[in-house]
């Protein structure tokens, strides 16, 4: 098994993004732990029932999907990184040097974006099909017992009603390829963290990291800037989710709540999630 080996010599490599979208009008929404319960009485939980008929009812032609935490509970992006240093893919110092990073962004004092990216860089020297194998083992062993039965029902249903599926992550596409292949998510209409792949071999130069305002970018690059309907889980999911005519906030984060209240939106648990999801890695505290 090969071992990556990847430390940055002056910060991190920035992704180079073909298609600049200056129309940022997203800005993080927050909340007191005090109001925190009134925005919960103000957003509006659907049972699976009302979330289903609302969605199928818009018969949307594109519906697009987050993934972490929305089509399955947990985080994926962290959690195979998690495993990929003890399984012992990247070099120890590689893995103390992100582990380091990661406890950073947890303190505040890193990016969403720029983990994101990190988390993604680090398997640089790799073969992209060794990735894969991982992707697929962590996925099958770990993430696919906890797909939320109601949106894999849900999505299985637009499939067959001809919508146009698309999954958006700041989780690597490897992990993500293969999560959303069984709901029926192609390749080409995934928009998730990616590297450069040359002869085969995972490089450290960014594509994209789709999260928070890069979500919206992402879409608007393939030509989705209404997107008919859109569903996302946390706070870093709010700039497409401002996109859709029918945005969905799915097992949402309290900041998403907040949101989501202060919009006049509703919101889907599904019966498998925490009763109240707690807040999402680069959300913070909600104050």
């Amino acid at each position: 098994m090969a071992i990556g080996y990847w430390l940055p010599a002056t910060g991190s490599v920035r992704a180079k993004f073909t298609c600049i979208d200056e129309n940022r009008s997203w800005m993080n929404s927050s909340l007191t732990d005090k109001d925190l319960p009134a925005a919960q009485i103000q957003a509006p939980q659907w049972t699976a029932l009302e979330f289903e008929r609302l969605v199928l009812d818009a018969k949307p032609k594109v519906a697009v999907f987050d993934c972490d935490g929305t089509l399955w509970s947990g985080d994926a992006g962290r959690g195979f990184m998690d495993w990929s240093l003890e399984q012992g893919l990247v070099s120890r110092s590689t893995a103390d040097w992100i582990d380091n990073r990661h406890r950073a962004y947890r303190a505040g004092k890193v990016s969403e974006e720029a983990i994101c990216g990190e988390m993604v860089q680090i398997y640089a020297g790799l073969r992209d099909e060794e990735l894969r194998a991982a992707a697929s083992r962590y996925f099958n062993e770990f993430v696919r017992p906890r797909i939320f039965p109601e949106l894999a029902s849900l999505v299985a249903a637009l499939r067959q009603a001809g919508t146009e599926l698309w999954a958006v992550s700041s989780t690597n596409r490897w992990v993500i390829e293969e999560g959303v292949r069984e709901f029926g998510i192609a390749p080409n209409r995934i928009l998730a963290a990616d590297v450069q792949v040359a002869n085969g071999v995972i490089t450290d130069q960014l594509i994209d990291v789709p999260t928070d305002e890069g979500k919206a970018r992402a879409l608007r690059c393939v030509g989705l800037d209404r997107p008919d309907a859109v569903f996302g889980n946390s706070i870093h999911d709010l700039a497409m989710l401002e996109l859709a005519q029918h945005p969905f906030p799915v097992n949402p984060s309290p900041a998403l709540i907040a949101a989501a209240a202060q919009r006049g939106w509703g919101y889907f648990r599904p019966a498998t999630a925490d009763v109240l999801q707690a807040a999402v890695d680069g959300e913070g505290p909600v104050s």
